[in-house]
């Protein structure tokens, strides 16, 4: 099982989320978590990862797992994981950052 580190430091945040997603979702054929950015969209045909349902399962459960943090339902994922930047600023609004 992979480490993401805990922060909530600007920029610490963003690059361990980048990790976490493109590990979890296995995608590291496709991009890089440096080559991913932080408004880049993760989901759709617009979507270089083109992440689907199984890996938005994937990363919700590393999230909850290394993050403390709970993304509960379709809306939920849809609201937070659009994007690295509307994942990152979820997890701090969960821990009251």
């Amino acid at each position: 099982m992979a480490v993401y580190p805990f922060t909530l430091e600007p920029g610490l945040l963003e690059q361990a989320l980048k990790q976490l997603i493109v590990e979890e979702a296995d995608k590291g054929d496709i991009l890089s978590p440096q080559e991913l950015g932080d408004e880049e969209m993760l989901f759709g045909e617009h979507s270089r990862l083109g992440l689907d349902s199984l890996d938005a399962l994937q990363i919700t459960v590393a999230l909850q797992q290394h993050f403390k943090v709970r993304l509960q339902g379709d809306r939920a994922v849809r609201q937070h994981m659009m994007c690295v930047r509307d994942l990152a600023a979820f997890v701090r609004a969960s821990h009251g950052a």
